[in-house]
């Protein structure tokens, strides 16, 4: 009896030192990989690369935010090519022309035509209006004092988005840089608006923007853009002409007058209704 029982203790003995040798070895395979989990855990994030600016881009930029910014009343006509996606895949191209004018620091008129309804919109510096034509329908709301807080509001109230408006604000560079990752002087063109323009490419929130700068005058000629981060790589370009700065501009260019029958909607709607069917269906 005495010997079973020492043997049994015996045995006790060694599964009990067994035991304690595999804790000490998984104690010591895990513990280095907690503590790496652990440093790697508490490692600060990478700081955000540097952006990438150009100083030759950056002063044509400039340029032309100093000349369209300085000017008390502009006008111009835009020509927008955009693509949207076909039934088949390939993107379709649509154009619209828009005519704007504006006078600072609280009026402005855009008249667009194109492949589909037109559209025209005013601001006074007390209430903007949008009218579409063919349906005959008018918005009108209060508007805040100046064109770059008027440019906001249009945009939160009813989702309207003017191709131009980087251009028109106050300080276009400004508005710019805050977003400004990358920009480099691409050279020079002899082809594009008849005359000789400089190419800058850069990239602002996202969207790659390539844009022909009149070296003379430091006018914008033609902008293309693409969003980084469309899976179709859909592509705007802008054709800009008839610039005409600083011209007196009659006090009922900011009024709409031929609307007295139309009807009424709220602000918020006007865009929905009046874009259904502003793109024609693409052939099946």
């Amino acid at each position: 009896m005495k010997t079973r029982l020492k043997i049994s203790e015996t045995l006790l003995m060694l599964l009990l030192a067994l035991s304690l040798v595999t804790v000490a070895a998984t104690a010591q395979t895990t513990s280095p990989a907690a503590k790496k989990k652990t440093t790697q855990t508490n490692k600060p994030p990478a700081a955000p690369p540097k952006p990438d600016l150009e100083p030759k881009a950056i002063e044509l930029l400039k340029a032309v935010s100093s000349r369209l910014g300085a000017a008390h009343t502009v006008s111009f006509t835009a020509v927008q090519i955009f693509e949207s996606p076909s039934r088949q895949g390939p993107p379709l191209a649509y154009a619209k022309k828009t005519d704007v004018t504006l006078e600072r620091p609280d009026k402005m008129r855009v008249i667009i035509s194109g492949d589909g309804p037109g559209s025209e919109f005013y601001y006074n510096g007390k209430t903007m209006m949008a009218f579409a034509p063919a349906e005959n329908l008018l918005a009108v709301s209060d508007a805040p004092p100046t064109i770059d807080a008027m440019l906001e509001a249009v945009y939160h109230s009813a989702g309207i988005f003017f191709t131009f408006t980087d251009l028109v604000v106050a300080d276009p560079y400004k508005d710019m840089a805050e977003g400004l990752t990358l920009a480099y002087y691409v050279g020079q063109s002899h082809v594009v608006g008849g005359t000789t323009t400089d190419m800058v490419a850069y990239i602002d929130n996202g969207v790659f923007i390539q844009i022909w700068i009149g070296t003379e005058d430091k006018l914008p000629q033609m902008v293309r853009a693409i969003f980084l981060d469309d899976p179709e790589s859909l592509r705007s370009q802008v054709e800009f002409s008839n610039w005409q700065l600083d011209l007196s501009v009659p006090p009922d260019a900011f009024t709409l007058s031929n609307a007295t029958n139309a009807k009424r909607i709220p602000f918020a709607e006007i865009k929905t209704q009046a874009a259904s069917g502003t793109m024609p269906s693409a052939k099946p």
